[in-house]
């Protein structure tokens, strides 16, 4: 039987939780996740736990900070002038988008003070242990699912869940 080798685009259904079981996303309800082993643009401990898979095979991988989104980093907190929003109020826990030079980049509020807040870019389960329960629904050598502009998948095109545009 083959088993996932760099280079495959490969299906799988999946559920991702913290250390305590909380599950922060999964594949149920939806078709499974197509990506490009090897192929980059998922976290490297994700795509190292499925090489060697076969279809049907289903494991448990526990991934440490540096295999997932990496450690929570200081450098990703900064402060901004308050006056910067043009009156508009924040508050912490409240999530902010920001434009880059690179592009949009989000972040979460962590204080206010009087004439200026904090904002931590990091990504939200930086520094933390991930537990994901991976199975194999599918190997092949190109893709299988094609995606609206929306990115949902072929199958979701025109769906109340992506909006009017797609399909």
């Amino acid at each position: 039987m083959a088993k996932v080798k760099s280079g495959d685009f490969v299906q799988v259904h999946y559920t991702g939780a913290l250390e305590d079981g909380d599950v922060f996303d999964s594949s149920d309800g939806r078709g499974p996740l197509e990506f490009q082993a090897g192929g980059g643009g998922i976290i490297r401990g994700f795509n190292d736990a499925v090489l060697g898979m076969e279809v049907d095979e289903e494991k448990k991988v526990v991934l440490t900070p540096e295999e997932g989104y990496g450690e929570l980093r200081e450098d990703l907190k900064r402060e901004f002038p308050l006056d910067m929003l043009g009156g508009e109020k924040v508050e912490v826990g409240q999530p902010l988008r920001f434009s880059s030079p690179h592009g949009p980049v989000s972040g979460k509020v962590l204080e206010v003070a009087e004439d200026k807040f904090l904002v931590d870019f990091n990504h939200p389960l930086a520094g933390k242990t991930l537990v994901f329960t991976v199975k194999v629904a599918g190997i092949s050598d190109q893709p299988t699912q094609s995606s609206c502009s929306c990115g949902c998948s072929s199958t979701d095109c025109g769906s109340s869940d992506c909006g009017s545009s797609c399909g």
